[in-house]
């Protein structure tokens, strides 16, 4: 459907960067701000995906290519 366009360091990266967010959220869930924790889904669908829109709008591919 969609072809890779995230490496392995870009992908791992993601996941605990979105990870981070969201158990930021049930750490500090009574914040002022607390609903932008949960704009983690984001980066950890995406590197759990490894397609990235942004990427594939801007021709950009942290993967290695076959060659």
């Amino acid at each position: 459907m969609f072809t890779t366009n995230e490496g392995t360091i870009d992908r791992t990266l993601r996941v605990v960067f979105g990870a981070a967010l969201i158990a930021g959220y049930f750490l500090n869930s009574d914040g002022a701000y607390s609903w932008l924790y949960w704009l983690g889904v984001i980066p950890l669908l995406t590197g759990a995906a490894g397609w990235c829109p942004l990427y594939t709008v801007f021709g950009i591919k942290t993967c290695r290519t076959k060659s």
